[in-house]
């Protein structure tokens, strides 16, 4: 009996030496001393809500050299768009509009009239988009736990760049050197960065220069048909039913290349500006759909590099009515024609 008495008590010894050591940290936002049963790398403070890396020491500042390549990069691309927009505004009206205006002069008036809404548009958001701030955050008190309130740093990180709060969807751009809200990256072509401050103009950017691209190459396209020298086909006549497909082809682009020589300047201008027009078409075109995509999903390019499966937020058309601030009759047609579209989507997968 007296050894069946004497386990129970050694069981209870034996438990009450595995209590496991506490670990001590202290939060960056609010100075607060944590307790924790365990190690954690990463924790969020019950206070402030601020989230704190264990590991996270502070980088040392960019090189010298770095800093003055990513602005030399910068400045060398924000020049060639510059320089490519004003020669196809300025070479295009020079090699179209005298042949637009031969046809008749309401019509030059009317190109002449499109021409300058366009250039206006493009010109314009592409000024906001390069100088507007790309969205700096707001100034928060950190620090010390009697500055900071309840919550006061929910979901902030602390860059370690910037030595301050970041807070959350922010990222630090090393060629601006700061951090940015809801960046989407870093365009050297507007020498800038794309946040939530300028993200819509840089997009209402790309849309007018697809516009506008399509419209030039479509202008070029029939100025040069109506300035090209006249083409003729000596080989195709006489030997065109012996002559197999492909070499009827070949023998037409080599005919039309050879006439190409007896282009005029205003003719050459206008080649040019076709091809030209055409490829940053198809560029700007799929930058275009990328931007539209990532908006549509509620998201954006950095969130999505770094996490790539991860819902950020809702999908829908109600995300693009948002981003550009659409009047109240457009948005509810669009919310509406979402809304049904989910219910659909819903009853399919009820139904399955």
């Amino acid at each position: 009996m007296a050894e069946q008495e004497q386990r129970p008590l050694l069981e209870v010894e034996q438990c009450a030496t595995s209590i496991p050591e506490d670990h001590e940290a202290t939060c960056w936002g609010c100075g607060l001393r944590l307790v924790f049963a365990s190690y954690s790398p990463v924790y969020k403070c019950g206070w402030c809500g601020a989230i704190t890396q264990s590991n996270q020491t502070a980088r040392k500042p960019d090189s010298v050299c770095f800093s003055h390549w990513r602005r030399l990069r910068d400045r060398f691309f924000v020049t060639v768009l510059i320089l490519f927009m004003l020669f196809v505004i300025c070479g295009g009206v020079w090699a179209v509009y005298p042949i637009v205006f031969s046809v008749s002069k309401f019509c030059g008036i009317f190109h002449c009239m499109v021409t300058a809404i366009l250039a206006l548009c493009t010109i314009t958001s592409y000024c906001l988009a390069s100088f507007k701030s790309a969205g700096a955050p707001t100034k928060i008190r950190w620090g010390s736990y009697p500055m900071v309130g309840k919550s006061d740093l929910e979901s902030y990180t602390f860059c370690t760049y910037c030595n301050k709060p970041k807070p959350p969807r922010a990222h630090h751009c090393r060629s601006c050197k700061m951090c940015v809200v809801d960046m989407d990256h870093h365009c050297p072509f507007i020498g800038n960065c794309v946040g939530a401050s300028n993200h819509q103009a840089f997009v209402i950017f790309l849309i007018s220069v697809v516009i506008s691209c399509a419209y030039a190459a479509s202008m070029t396209i029939y100025a040069s048909y109506k300035t090209w020298p006249s083409v003729d086909f000596p080989n195709l006549e006489s030997s065109r039913h012996s002559m197999s497909s492909m070499k009827i082809l070949l023998e037409i682009i080599t005919t039309i290349a050879g006439s190409a020589f007896f282009l005029s300047a205003r003719g050459l201008v206008l080649v040019y500006l076709a091809f030209a027009s055409l490829s940053v078409n198809a560029g700007i075109g799929v930058l275009l759909c990328q931007q539209l995509s990532y908006i549509y999903e509620g998201n954006t390019y950095l969130n999505h590099l770094s996490s790539p499966n991860a819902m950020h937020g809702e999908r829908g058309l109600h995300n693009i009515v948002r981003f550009f601030g659409c009047p109240y009759p457009i948005s509810r047609v669009l919310l509406r024609y979402s809304n049904t579209g989910k219910l659909q989507d819903n009853s399919g997968s009820k139904l399955l």
